[in-house]
């Protein structure tokens, strides 16, 4: 079974965990700058200042105290700060990614390097020449460049001025930043995603809302939403040739009985948890479930007249999505302790489990390829998909990492079998941390995804001198293969 000629082979990063330079060329401070490092049993904290001038740090995941506003301890450590230091390595990085292959490598713009405080009239020039070097360098090697306008970073300016997409100001601020991303770069960017797994935006770093009013985050999400279905209208007039597409964490969910109430719960998990987001924005109308779950809440969305029309005109191209883990949904009140990409669940008896507790489940993919896919009928593109783990060198200096090549071999077997078996149309399939990276969740970097090692430690210490895993060349044999070479063990 091969692929489609033209598939697009590739790897996946995002700026606020790979970029670092963070107070370099001219960039302004995001929420995800005053985060800290934490593991996998301490959430990350956020660095706050209450209005006695006290210091606070809570965990990212609990929101901003109404009363306190973002700060920087200069005692902290900040991962993102430095990351991985892609801002002094893009030359080398790119052209490792090239080594391999790479038909595409899905990355991110970080707002606040393009506008410091978030709006136009902060325009950084710097930061756009910063990006145009990096796309250029890309397409040089022939890699197309998919780019994401915003992957969990809100400019700390707007959510400590006005509780970020809270305010409907907020959507004009973003517009003006992606048309200038999509005038400037028409020539070299095709493929554009607006906003990175829509479904687990929430409190104050990502949406920049304080408090924990559930309420808020729907009527800041509206916002999210009609941004991005405006950007995908005003791209489109700027070059008819973009294609534009949303993005979604897409776990795969099974109930955990054969018993009705349990599969009932589970589709309504699927649905709030991530179907509400790619109906609107794949479909263009909130659907009817999503309504009376906001009218049993008590949520009233506050909507300008035009709101509905803009949704159902600016529906995207592509839906893409990441997949790391599938959940077991139950009725029944028991401990959840099975992980994955901000959720817990039930255990799964029939599936192993990684390091860090998320389910494996190659299978799982196939299911929700298919399921987006028949829901949708739009071209589907997987944009993460990865093993974090713990990486070890031999006696040779070698990092021999077959657990994450089984897991990404499995996977990809799965996918095409979805592509080839089921008719899925599928345009690409770029891993999770191609390079490593400092996690999302933790901000360690023992938990590494990439094909290249990365000397950092969990505490920001190292040389950030690159090396490359033995995965790095079985990857290179799947893309050189078009998927016809994934075995396990090269």
């Amino acid at each position: 079974m091969s692929l489609p000629e033209g598939f697009l082979w590739g790897g996946a990063t995002a700026a606020n965990q790979y970029e670092g330079g963070f107070d370099q060329g001219g960039r302004g401070l995001s929420t995800l700058d005053i985060v800290t490092s934490g593991s996998q049993e301490q959430p990350r904290q956020l660095t706050v200042k209450d209005a006695q001038g006290k210091i606070h740090n809570i965990s990212m995941y609990e929101g901003m105290p109404e009363d306190c506003q973002g700060y920087l301890d200069e005692n902290q450590y900040y991962p993102s700060h430095r990351a991985t230091d892609f801002y002094h390595h893009w030359q080398e990085d790119i052209a490792l990614f090239a080594e391999q292959g790479y038909k595409a490598y899905r990355m991110s713009i970080s707002w606040t390097r393009i506008f410091p405080d978030g709006t136009k009239e902060s325009l950084n020039e710097e930061g756009i020449l910063f990006y145009e070097r990096i796309f250029n360098e890309l397409l040089k090697y022939g890699i197309e460049p998919i780019v994401t306008l915003n992957h969990f970073d809100m400019p700390l300016a707007l959510a400590e001025s006005r509780e970020g997409w809270l305010d409907r100001r907020t959507i004009e601020d973003f517009l003006d930043y992606a048309v200038l991303l999509f005038e400037r770069f028409k020539e070299q960017v095709k493929y554009w995603i607006t906003f990175n797994e829509i479904n687990l935006l929430n409190g104050y770093v990502f949406l920049g809302i304080k408090g924990k009013d559930l309420g808020k985050r729907a009527q800041a999400l509206h916002h999210v939403f009609l941004a991005s279905a405006r950007c995908v209208m005003e791209g489109k007039k700027i070059n008819p040739d973009f294609q534009i597409g949303m993005m979604l964490a897409s776990a795969g969910m099974y109930p955990e009985t054969c018993n009705p109430n349990d599969s009932m719960r589970e589709i309504e998990v699927s649905r709030m948890f991530k179907y509400l987001y790619s109906d609107v924005q794949c479909r263009g109308y909130y659907p009817e479930y999503a309504l009376k779950e906001y009218e049993r809440n008590g949520w009233q969305l506050v909507m300008e007249s035009d709101d509905l029309d803009l949704l159902r005109k600016g529906t995207v191209d592509f839906l893409s999505f990441s997949y790391y883990n599938s959940a077991v949904i139950s009725t029944k009140e028991q401990e959840k302790t099975s992980r994955g990409n901000m959720m817990e669940a039930v255990k799964n008896p029939y599936l192993e489990e990684s390091e860090w507790g998320w389910p494996i489940d190659p299978t799982g993919l196939r299911i929700v390829l298919n399921q987006l896919y028949d829901r949708y009928q739009l071209p589907l593109f997987i944009v993460e998909n990865g093993l974090g783990a713990l990486d070890t060198f031999n006696d040779q200096n070698e990092i021999v990492d077959d657990a994450r090549i089984a897991y990404l071999s499995a996977h990809i077997e799965q996918m095409i079998k979805a592509v080839v078996h089921d008719g899925v149309k599928l345009l690409g399939y770029t891993p999770w941390g191609c390079i490593d990276i400092i996690s999302a969740g933790t901000g360690e970097m023992k938990k590494r995804y990439g094909f290249i090692y990365v000397d950092l430690d969990d505490s920001g210490k190292g040389t950030f001198a690159r090396k490359k895993k033995k995965s790095f060349y079985w990857y290179k044999k799947v893309i050189e293969s078009n998927g016809t070479s994934i075995q396990a063990k090269p």
